[in-house]
């Protein structure tokens, strides 16, 4: 007996996932039969997931909200609808696209094919987009760096106690260690602050010298 499904997916347990239990469950899908993954689209890698496409069986409907609930790389999602359409021989609808539903329709061309143009033509968008964003990025990138601008996390600067821990870690009355935790860091950046504070030394001795 051909079975519907349902498969609904949010990238964190924070977030929300009711509109889709209730729109899979307007199309007559019962709790039984739908599937829930709490993280990640970046693969198929999910638990539920995975149940679900065990339960799957040739003539089997599968429904999801919208595409990026099956995953958000347009590459991969190809090839499970592929594995899913032509391998376990299922239907997938997709609620909020409806030419992305592979069951036939009325004038003799298959939603099989319609699907598959669909598909390739939103990973030909998602594969346009990420290369403009990686474009804008290096642009961004360049202009920057031609302005002189500093990229990345400022760098944290020594809190007011540090010049009277720097001279206890100086002396060897304390550790790298002991101080970093004095000053709430990390040794990494202790080592840095007592790196340029030396610097500064340095310089200040030399200048009163001249």
């Amino acid at each position: 007996m051909k079975k519907n499904y349902g498969y609904a997916r949010v990238s964190s347990i924070s977030q929300n996932i009711d509109r889709q239990i209730v729109a899979l469950k307007d199309v007559g899908i019962h709790d039984e039969y739908i599937f829930v993954d709490k993280q990640s689209g970046k693969d198929f890698n999910r638990p539920n997931y995975r149940k679900l496409v065990k339960n799957l069986n040739e003539g089997d409907c599968l429904y999801i909200k919208s595409i990026d609930r099956l995953g958000r790389n347009y590459d991969e999602i190809i090839d499970q609808w592929r594995y899913l359409v032509k391998h376990k021989h299922i239907d997938i609808v997709v609620l909020d696209l409806p030419l992305l539903d592979t069951r036939n329709k009325d004038n003799e061309i298959t939603g099989k094919f319609i699907s598959d143009i669909v598909l390739q033509i939103l990973s030909y968008v998602a594969q346009m987009e990420r290369e403009n964003i990686k474009q804008r990025q290096a642009e961004g990138i360049r202009i920057a760096k031609a302005q002189g601008k500093h990229l990345g996390r400022p760098k944290l600067k020594p809190p007011k106690q540090f010049s009277k821990v720097f001279n206890l870690w100086y002396s060897g009355k304390i550790t790298k260690a002991e101080a970093s935790r004095r000053l709430n860091t990390n040794p990494h950046t202790f080592a840095r602050w007592a790196k340029e504070h030396e610097n500064t030394q340095f310089l200040l001795k030399n200048n009163e010298k001249r």
